[in-house]
């Protein structure tokens, strides 16, 4: 701990396993409504308020607390500007060191070790049909927006051309796909969609040589585990500063596939439920020949 402070966590409830066996954390408080927040906080009387969610329940949320809030420069003009005319003017800048940036008056500086992700210590990794010494890959398919997840024919070309078994990852919303994936691939696939909870996923990425994933949960998951990711980006890119962050003294490495010349992209920051063209060409035209040489990699 840098400053010796105790730490609390305000996080709706569907986002608080993320958090649950986090050392660092003393107290996990699930957001119900605005007024019950104001009050918590009140009644906790914190010295320092933390938002890093910067929306408008959260600014009501802190708003004429009797403490000092942060918060930091999210660039929703510059992202609009990107999104809208294709002109970049964000910065080089991943938001993790734009959070820090923000908090350094307070003494707080960033360490460098990249990401926490922390699993329950008393659940094992789940059993998957592989020998001791096998090695395997990971390809992650879920995604919260249909433009993030990775198509089929895209799957198929990285577990056609994986060196290892390739475990699939992803929720009870992309059963069907990953049963399809299995179904053609059984011999090198293990198909674990909507089989297991976020922690055993967590562990299954612990284990892997390389995780394929697109900009997704799981992405940033792996970050935390120091992997080596290869991301596929769909219609949003790097440049909106959410890449994996390794920190400065991680070891993970990751390699980014983008469809750069495609004039509709970014189509928006966070995603759509379908392509607003209908072509979908920035995940579909994407070149894999890189898959030919992962031995060498």
């Amino acid at each position: 701990m840098q400053t010796g402070a105790e730490i609390h966590f305000l996080v709706k409830p569907a986002f608080a396993g993320i958090l649950q066996h986090n050392p660092y954390i003393r107290k996990i408080h699930h957001f119900k409504d605005i007024s019950t927040a104001r009050k918590l906080i009140r009644e906790e009387k914190f010295d320092l308020i933390i938002d890093l969610q910067k929306n408008f329940k959260s600014r009501l949320t802190t708003i004429f607390q009797h403490c000092n809030t942060v918060t930091f420069n999210k660039l929703n003009v510059e992202k609009w500007i990107y999104v809208q005319f294709k002109l970049n003017l964000l910065p080089s800048v991943h938001l993790v060191d734009r959070y820090f940036e923000a908090l350094k008056p307070y003494g707080i500086y960033n360490d460098g070790k990249g990401l926490d992700f922390f699993t329950n210590p008393q659940i094992p990794a789940p059993a998957i049909p592989l020998n001791a010494s096998d090695d395997y890959n990971v390809l992650v398919l879920g995604a919260n927006y249909f433009t993030k997840r990775i198509p089929l024919s895209k799957c198929n070309e990285i577990i056609q051309s994986s060196p290892h078994p390739v475990v699939l990852l992803g929720g009870s919303d992309v059963v069907r796909e990953s049963r399809q994936l299995w179904q053609a691939n059984s011999a090198k696939t293990i198909d674990m969609s909507g089989k297991i909870s976020l922690d055993e996923s967590a562990l299954l990425l612990k284990g892997a040589i390389r995780v394929f994933t697109g900009d997704t949960g799981l992405m940033h998951i792996a970050a935390a585990l120091q992997k080596n990711i290869v991301v596929l980006w769909g219609n949003t890119t790097p440049a909106l500063g959410m890449f994996p962050y390794f920190g400065q003294h991680g070891t993970g490495t990751y390699l980014s596939i983008e469809n750069i010349g495609l004039s509709c992209r970014p189509c928006s920051k966070l995603g759509h439920a379908s392509c607003p063209k209908s072509h979908f060409k920035c995940m579909n035209d994407l070149d894999l020949n890189f898959l030919k040489n992962q031995d060498e990699q």
